[in-house]
């Protein structure tokens, strides 16, 4: 009977990058997914006619442009497009525009703040400041500082030189920032209300966290490193939906010899002598192996694929507690035609960018407290794209999709399971707050998918439907992600490696995980990782 050389258990954009480097590298590679489509988090599907619908992830920043090159994903028909645009919507009828140009975007904060105009550029400065510290070691393994592995020493030297670099102030504001709340980052620079919520929204997305929270000022910068077509902290919209990203790593990773089989959900992991061999499927199918990747989260790969006996301890303890809590949910709307915002002029920019509702960190922390009290929030916070402005391919002429990501919604509701009825009251949340702003909207809507933490675990496989595969916290992060002596990708059962966002550097369509779980077993096996570009101290 065939063993593969790796299985990759998962189809998502993780999944996919660590089994286009495995192939590549030679290795003859298998992914098994459960779904009768890859993707995982990053699909596009029609479910009404006509409409192709992003179901889960929305936008495109943070995937790796290495990786990108490195897989020839543009070769694949992977297309990215920038923003135009974006605005904060506020209660008294008036908006805050964003602009991708840097003087326009100043002028817009001055018809609100003079003050908060002349900070903008200090903001940016020194947000740009902590994204070069950080950025550089996305693509790299976080070393064991416990070790004396030659590499994890080197590692951890390389971090020392990396903070020595800084100034005695760079250093403070650097141990500032990746503690301190986003409310109290931001009160540092400014003073208008729905300036500090614009900026604000990063430092939540999808973290079971309020802004007034320790540790979501780190959560805005890792929303802040991606780029698009070079421009840093810029986001777009990948041409066909999310799933465009994926189908491009599917197709570049069949162009190179590999296998996807859909319909095939793993069940748990075989083993023998304390080794994996394998995945029993869940029709009982056995499919031999001589490593196995995992890309699901680390609770669901280690408390449901593998048995708690076949695991140390500490670390099964560990994984227990680590935080993965879902906080938020999803609302796909197909319209017959594009709403109108009366406080928008006709074919503003804004219409082709982000746009949210909720002006400020009060009615943030407000919708937060909801989710502590086992609800969805009655006020939400809303970041709501139309891609079809930009994306004519995503609907019929004249139509419109529009992606609406919800905050907050609790993986239960009150302790119990979500029932339909709970669905339909939180979407009912979201349509009445977007038509306090945009009359008639409820009339131009066609059809509805609403996706609560409920459906995103069992479509999708991510535990409480957390978006990142665990919060992104000062705990959980680069040797502390997922749990310490652990971060490389590695795990306690030989042969068995994990590549998901619950690794190092977390979240987020991003790729990094894949790539560096990938770098990894090939150093293991003593592959050549040449087809491989190395991390770059640059931004």
């Amino acid at each position: 009977m065939k063993a593969w050389d790796a299985i990759i258990i998962g189809g998502g954009h993780n999944g996919l990058v660590n089994a286009c480097y495995l192939q590549r590298a030679g290795l003859d590679v298998l992914v098994a997914e459960k779904n009768d489509w890859v993707g995982g988090a990053a699909t596009s599907r029609e479910l009404t006619p006509g409409f192709l619908y992003s179901n889960c992830s929305y936008v495109c920043s943070l995937f790796r442009p290495e990786i990108m090159r490195d897989l020839e994903l543009p070769r694949f028909g992977l297309q990215v497009i920038s923003y135009e645009g974006g605005a904060v919507f506020t209660r008294d009828g008036d908006y805050l525009a964003n602009y991708r140009d840097h003087d326009a975007h100043r002028r817009e904060f001055a018809r609100f703040s003079k003050r908060d105009a002349e900070a903008y550029d200090r903001y940016a400065r020194d947000v740009t400041r902590q994204c070069r510290f950080i950025q550089p070691l996305l693509m790299r393994t976080a070393p064991d500082p416990t070790s004396l592995c030659p590499r994890d020493l080197g590692e951890l030297l390389y971090l020392g030189k990396k903070f020595a670099d800084l100034s005695a102030e760079e250093m403070a504001l650097t141990l500032r920032f990746w503690t301190m709340s986003i409310s109290e980052f931001l009160d540092e620079y400014f003073e208008t209300d729905v300036i500090k919520a614009n900026f604000a929204l990063s430092g939540i997305i999808g973290t079971a966290l309020g802004p007034m929270s320790p540790g979501t000022a780190y959560v805005l910068l890792h929303h802040y490193m991606g780029e698009v077509d070079g421009s840093v902290a810029a986001w777009g919209y990948a041409r066909g939906g999310m799933g465009a990203v994926t189908k491009a790593l599917a197709a570049s990773f069949k162009a190179s010899g590999g296998t996807i089989r859909t319909g095939a959900e793993v069940d748990h992991v075989l083993l023998s002598r304390g080794k994996a061999r394998g995945v029993v499927l869940a029709s009982g199918e056995e499919i031999y192996g001589k490593l196995v990747v995992s890309n699901a989260d680390v609770k669901r790969t280690f408390l449901k694929l593998v048995e708690e006996k076949e695991l140390p301890d500490i670390f099964l303890r560990r994984v227990k507690n680590f935080k993965i809590r879902g906080s938020s949910g999803k609302v796909n709307i197909a319209l017959d035609s594009l709403p109108e915002f009366p406080a928008l002029p006709k074919d503003s920019p804004v219409y082709r960018g982000d746009m949210h509702f909720t002006d400020s960190m009060e009615r943030m922390e407000r919708a937060y407290d909801n989710w502590k009290a086992g609800r969805w929030s009655a006020d939400p916070f809303l970041d709501m794209v139309i891609p079809t402005t930009l994306d004519p391919t995503m609907a019929p002429p004249g139509k419109h999709f529009m992606s609406c990501f919800v905050q907050y919604a609790p993986p239960k509701i009150a302790g119990r399971e979500w029932t339909d009825a709970d669905r339909d009251g939180f979407a009912e949340s979201v349509i009445a707050q977007i038509s306090d702003y945009s009359p008639g909207f409820r009339d131009r809507i066609v059809h509805m998918e609403v996706r609560t933490p409920r459906e995103i675990e069992a479509e999708v496989g991510l535990t409480e439907g957390n978006i990142f595969q665990g919060e992104l916290t000062f705990d959980q992060l680069l040797f502390n992600r997922p749990v310490p002596g652990y971060a490389q990708y590695r795990s306690p059962v030989g042969g068995l490696y994990i590549c998901g966002s619950s690794t190092h550097p977390g979240g987020g369509v991003m790729g990094a995980p894949g790539r560096n779980a990938a770098a990894e077993i090939l150093r293991d096996l003593a592959k050549s990782t040449s087809h491989m570009s190395p991390a770059h101290d640059v931004i």
